[in-house]
């Protein structure tokens, strides 16, 4: 399992928690940004993967590098779209887990939103980060990564076989 945090509108919080757990864990750990950002020096498990500047390339990037059983940390929903669909478990910043059943109702808050900014009738952006924002986001987080680490654990991933050459006579 790897983590993937779309960098560039994740609060300072929630990628901290994310560097402590991976850092505990031993979980491969990638912030993929348009523009450079502290990440922690150091630290193998955590890296920043920086792209070109442009809509939508960073989360291309996730797309096109993440695999089943990833976990992916962002509130970008036309990302999540393409990720539950690849099996990518999703994580928004404010800690609720987003899955196929749940996607269509994002994606219909977004457009009704994104409607009601177009009318005027909609403005100011996103209530400020708060406390329990980071609580709700540390706990998914949390049970997340214990339910999946327990399952992968007891039922690790089957490898295919080796393939062994017979040199002995007849074989």
């Amino acid at each position: 399992m790897k983590i993937w945090i779309d960098g560039d509108a994740s609060p300072r919080e929630v990628k901290e928690l994310v560097f402590r757990a991976a850092t505990r864990l031993q979980l491969e750990t990638t912030v993929v940004a348009n523009s450079g950002m502290w990440v922690p020096t150091g630290n193998r498990f955590v890296k920043l993967q920086i792209v070109p500047g442009g809509p939508d390339v960073a989360d291309r990037y996730i797309v096109a590098q993440s695999n089943r059983g990833d976990l992916a940390i962002t509130s970008d929903v036309p990302l999540m779209s393409d990720l539950i669909p690849q099996g990518v478990f999703v994580i928004d910043f404010h800690g609720y887990l987003c899955t196929q059943e749940t996607i269509g109702e994002r994606r219909a808050a977004r457009d009704l939103n994104d409607q009601l900014r177009e009318a005027g009738l909609l403005t100011g952006g996103p209530a400020p980060y708060g406390v329990k924002d980071k609580q709700r986001f540390a706990q998914a987080l949390d049970q997340l990564l214990t339910r999946e680490l327990r399952r992968l654990a007891t039922n690790p991933p089957v490898s295919p076989p080796e393939i062994t050459t017979d040199d002995s006579p007849g074989g």
